[in-house]
């Protein structure tokens, strides 16, 4: 292809969160002359709020193409084509404003993700959420700097439902499991199932007016 790998492109401070990306041709395509990817870390359990997302949107609008993946197979936010001097401004205002840190890229360690947690499913076994930001803040600096001669993954699955895809997008994968046997309230069970049979049977002999 026209893409080429012109040298090492990022961020002051970081050594990775941006993969660089050059046409060998920029005479023939000015516009195109960079059009480099921006990996912009995850909220926990991607969880977010509609003014994030479109705060995240106008900024890529205003220092990008506008053209965004949600997520990539890493897990990070991918704001896709910008030019080298609009990238330390983009993290100007990611970082005071949106409080937002920068992905993983390079030989470094990838940016870590996990499922939702304990907070809404019940099949979690495990805080997904305080393990993997714990990980990350443990690791911040191979995370930015890379120091590594791969990659290497970190993610993190609440269960054996395995909603993040752990082992095939990770190096190391952590999965929830019970350690002993599973306990289920037999009375709670029971009221669920009695209140379900008396709401089916109002809607089955429903009076006629």
């Amino acid at each position: 292809t026209h893409w080429k790998h012109g040298g090492i492109v990022g961020v002051f401070g970081y050594g990775g969160s941006v993969i660089g990306r050059y046409c060998d041709q920029p005479q023939q395509f000015p516009g195109v002359a960079h059009s480099h990817t921006v990996r912009v870390s995850q909220p926990g359990g991607k969880y977010y709020t509609t003014k994030y997302l479109k705060d995240i949107c106008d900024l890529w609008e205003l220092r990008g193409s506008g053209l965004t993946n949600m997520h990539g197979s890493t897990g990070d936010i991918v704001p896709i084509g910008t030019t080298t001097p609009q990238l330390r401004r983009k993290f100007y205002e990611l970082d005071p404003n949106l409080n937002q840190d920068l992905g993983g890229t390079g030989s470094n360690l990838r940016t870590p993700s996990d499922c939702l947690g304990t907070f809404p499913c019940e099949y979690a076994c495990y805080n997904t959420q305080a393990l993997c930001y714990a990980m990350t803040m443990g690791y911040r600096d191979e995370l930015h700097r890379p120091a590594l001669f791969p990659k290497i993954n970190f993610k993190f699955d609440g269960c054996p439902n395995y909603c993040v895809a752990s082992i095939s997008r990770s190096d190391m994968s952590f999965i929830g499991t019970w350690k002993d046997d599973i306990r289920i309230d037999q009375k709670a069970v029971q009221a669920l199932y009695r209140r379900r049979a008396e709401t089916q049977c109002r809607r089955t002999f429903r009076p006629r007016l």
